[in-house]
């Protein structure tokens, strides 16, 4: 068996933020198999795959994780799901993990197949992205992540289609059926590749899992990732923005002309990027001009520095102000009256 340690950073958790489509970096063709029809008996048989964690549904946020994938198999009962998928179902349904594999396989044509279960709420496109390229690298017939224990997680992996198919025949030969059959009998057989992967790994089996999994995402360095990946995928938006930079946007207007002006201005440089062609330069281009323009509004509230050293201190009121107001007198509104006062 193979050890691999990947270059650079591990595995990406939920911080890591969006990113843009992972199959045009790395070059790697995949089809995705999710398996998401499971019993979810230490749930109580509850739907595991419409759980909802940051208001999405799991299903859905794994189907984000792997929307780079050429075709996407989800082998489980249909029902709405965030982006179109091709549904397929084991024979007989609940017979395990194999046998919906090949009930999944059987509409794929890559070499490469990603495998998920439908339980993996902190998995983003990056890490989904890494698996076939790391299989991509080398002769091996899969990669898989290890969660924080060590242990092999082989429904968060990678492998060569083939491989597979020739795995699940020669099981069928041995045993004449899928049916009730452990994923060990397969993964064991095969040549893996493996790499850390706690966070992107994390199943969520028991309602602690949700409840933990839940608590994380509201986490002050997790909060803003996970909000503005589920507007995009509430609204259907499938764009890589520069987050900080929106942000200081927000702050420069804020401070520099009105609170409300902070989403209003995000608001209009939103629009303007979408009429300009919506892609990450647009975006780009519509901040860059919007920061500029808070600047240029915010300096003209100080006394100019090439101004005359006497005039500096005497910038003239707007009329109706409390500077314009009879002596002894009340201006007409109050300083808590502002629009901007808090």
């Amino acid at each position: 068996m193979t050890e691999y340690q990947p270059p650079g950073e591990p595995p990406r958790g939920p911080s890591a933020g969006p990113s843009g489509r992972a199959s045009g970096e790395t070059g790697a063709v995949y089809d995705a198999v999710v398996l998401a029809g499971g019993a979810a008996r230490r749930l109580g048989g509850a739907d595991k795959p419409g759980v909802r964690v940051g208001g999405r549904a799991l299903l859905d946020r794994v189907l984000t994780a792997c929307a780079d994938a050429r075709t996407t198999v989800v082998v489980a009962t249909p029902r709405p799901t965030v982006r179109p998928v091709t549904w397929a179902r084991e024979d007989p349904p609940g017979g395990g993990p194999l046998a919906a594999l090949y009930a999944g396989l059987r509409h794929t044509t890559a070499d490469l197949v990603v495998l998920l279960s439908a339980d993996l709420p902190f998995l983003d496109r990056r890490t989904v992205a890494g698996l076939p390229a790391a299989l991509g690298r080398g002769t091996a017939d899969g990669v898989l992540l290890t969660d924080s224990d060590g242990r092999d997680q082989p429904l968060v992996a990678a492998y060569r289609t083939a491989s597979l198919r020739r795995g699940l025949t020669a099981l069928t030969d041995r045993h004449g059926d899928l049916t009730g059959l452990p994923l060990r009998r397969l993964t064991g057989a095969l040549d893996l590749i493996r790499i850390a992967g706690p966070v992107a790994s994390f199943d969520c089996d028991t309602w602690d899992d949700i409840a933990a999994a839940r608590a994380r995402i509201r986490e002050h360095g997790h909060v803003l990732d996970e909000w503005i990946s589920a507007v995009k995928d509430e609204l259907g938006i499938d764009l890589d923005v520069d987050t900080a930079a929106l942000l200081d946007l927000a702050r420069d207007a804020a401070h520099g002309v009105a609170r409300p002006a902070a989403p209003l201005t995000t608001f209009l440089v939103g629009y303007a990027a979408a009429r300009a062609g919506g892609d990450r330069e647009a975006v780009a281009e519509a901040t860059r001009r919007a920061v500029a323009l808070a600047g240029r509004w915010a300096e003209e509230d100080t006394p100019s520095a090439d101004a005359p050293a006497g005039s500096r201190s005497a910038a003239p009121s707007a009329p109706g102000t409390a500077s314009d107001a009879t002596p002894g007198t009340a201006p007409d509104a109050a300083p808590d009256a502002r629009p901007d006062a808090g």
